[in-house]
Order: structure tokens, then C-alpha cells, then sequence
């Protein structure tokens, strides 16, 4: 009810066995806590949260402007009330390897199951937009080192994210895989992989685990969940579609009051306040007081 029943370590091993199961496993973006509900009802995997959204919640450029305590904070609040196992985009680390370090027992104290680090310089940008710039691998793998050895939970899942591909093309995208892996990430994320040979390439070069950004209006197509699994990836995320969808919502449901002075037409494409009231598990809070839920929904 308040929250979830399992614990952080739980939900880290039921995502770590995962990973060995040879299922692909579906995470959507969770832009708040309430759609880590939803997705968790609809019977997905997991649950990704990520940077560009948490940016772009806060009316923020998804450039690196955000904060450790910002990020873990908002990690927390969608990571506690389900029980999935959620993932998290930390950017860059916030900083060097010493704060690569921190940031994974901070998110390891959130309760998040795992988290991505990536390559980029900072001001870091969007993995599918162009020219990005990657720093020199070397010093990654001093990061992903110190961060590999700062997690106390041998389940928190490190993934490492390589947006090499676009700048140093895909040969030197999977050195850099494999050299991460060698310094310690326990799982793969190649940005940007442009067809299915390049996700062939990198899946047959990379003995980790492997990620697949499922992001709209990308660089990459939107591979089915099947054709995923048939590459041999394990994890898809789909990271942004939930704001997505509900930005979209939005925009067109204030174009239609302004239009017709009302929200009335909008009725039958709303969540409903029952089904609000059901994800929420208002009526489980009546175990504490019989005046919470004295009331009938229409």
C-alpha cells in the first residue's frame, strides 16, 4: 500500500536473475510515480527512468544540468511504490570517478536496482542527436572502475553506455564495450546503433548483457520486442514514451478547451477518477481509518 512489499535487495536479485533467463526484458520510462503503477499493473518487467525525461519535467534541455540530488530523489519516489525493479540514467556520473562512485551507493540507497553511465563530455546531449563528443576511453573506464567497485549490492546492475558509435563510428563503439565490461559494468548499452547489423555486430562481439533504446524519432528503428530477443538482447527500454503520449494528451486537450470553452468532449479519453482511485489503492487505506473511503465512486 504505502509501499512496496519487497525490498531493494529483492527486486536487484529478481532483476539480476532476469538478465540470466534469456528473456528480453521490458522496461517503459516512468515519468513519475504513478506510471511506475501503471506500468507495473500492465505486467511489464521493470522500470526505466530516465534523464532526458526527468530533465524535461523540471522545463530543462536533457545537457547534463541536473543534479545527484535531484535525479536520486525523483529515483526514489518512482522506485518505492512498485514492485518492479527500476533503472536509472545518471548521466555522466556527476563528475569524476569519485562521484561516479558516490552516485551508485546513493542510488543503491534510493532502492534503484541498477543504473547507466555513459561516455559522453559534458555538456552531454541527447544519445541520438549529432555531434555528440565522447571522452577519451581511458578515462571512462576509471569511472566505470570506481563505480564497480563502490556497489555493496553485487545485484545493483552497472550498465555501461558507449554513444561512440556516432562519432567514432562502430568498430571503435564495440572497443570501447568490451573495455567497459573489462573494468566492470555488468551490462552493455550501445546508443544509437543505426540497423540491425550494427545491433547484430555489437551482440556478437559483446559477451554482456546487451540494452536496446527503443526511443522514438531516433537514430534507430523501433524493433519489435520479438526481433530484439532474436538478436539476443536482453533488456529493452523504451524511455520517453510515456511522456510522449502524455504531452501529446495534453497539448491536444488545451487546443480543444480553448476552442470549445469546455472539457467536455475530453470526458472519454481521460482516466477516469475510479480507475485513478483503483491504481492508487485508495480503498486499502481504509485498513487505517474507516473515514478514508466512506464514499461511492459514480
Amino acid at each position: 500500500m504505502l509501499f512496496a512489499k519487497k525490498t531493494a535487495g529483492d527486486k536487484r536479485a529478481a532483476f539480476a536473475a532476469g538478465l540470466k533467463s534469456g528473456k528480453l526484458l521490458r522496461f517503459p520510462g516512468a515519468m513519475n510515480p504513478l506510471t511506475a503503477m501503471a506500468i507495473e499493473k500492465k505486467g511489464f518487467d521493470g522500470v526505466y527512468i530516465s534523464g532526458a525525461v526527468l530533465s524535461a519535467d523540471l522545463g530543462l534541455p536533457d545537457i547534463g544540468l541536473t543534479t545527484l540530488t535531484e535525479v536520486s530523489q525523483r529515483g526514489h519516489q518512482i522506485a518505492r511504490v512498485t514492485e518492479l525493479p527500476s533503472i536509472i540514467d545518471i548521466d555522466t556520473g556527476f563528475g569524476e570517478p569519485m562521484n561516479a562512485a558516490r552516485t551508485v551507493q546513493v542510488m543503491e540507497d534510493m532502492g534503484i536496482a541498477g543504473c547507466h553511465l555513459e561516455d559522453q563530455e559534458n555538456p552531454k546531449r541527447c544519445g541520438h542527436l549529432d555531434n555528440k563528443s565522447v571522452l577519451p576511453a581511458a578515462e571512462v573506464v576509471k569511472k566505470i572502475k570506481a563505480a564497480a567497485n563502490a556497489k555493496r549490492d553485487p545485484n545493483f546492475i552497472l550498465i555501461a553506455r558507449t554513444d561512440a558509435r556516432a562519432s567514432e563510428g562502430l568498430d571503435k563503439a564495440i572497443d570501447r564495450a568490451k573495455a567497459y565490461v573489462d573494468a566492470g559494468a555488468d551490462m552493455i548499452f550501445p546508443e544509437a546503433m543505426q540497423d540491425e547489423k550494427e545491433f547484430e555486430a555489437m551482440r556478437k562481439a559483446v559477451k554482456a548483457p546487451l540494452l536496446a533504446n527503443m526511443t522514438e524519432f531516433g537514430k534507430s528503428r523501433l524493433f519489435s520486442a520479438k526481433e530484439l530477443e532474436g538478436l539476443g538482447y536482453n533488456l529493452v527500454i523504451y524511455p520517453v514514451t510515456t511522456l510522449r503520449l502524455a504531452m501529446g494528451a495534453i497539448d491536444r486537450g488545451l487546443d480543444t478547451i480553448l476552442k470549445e470553452g469546455s472539457q467536455e468532449s475530453l470526458l472519454g479519453v481521460m482516466q477516469h477518477r475510479k480507475d485513478l482511485y483503483a491504481l492508487l489503492r485508495y480503498e486499502d487505506y481504509n485498513s487505517f481509518d474507516q473515514n478514508i473511503f466512506n464514499f461511492k465512486l459514480k
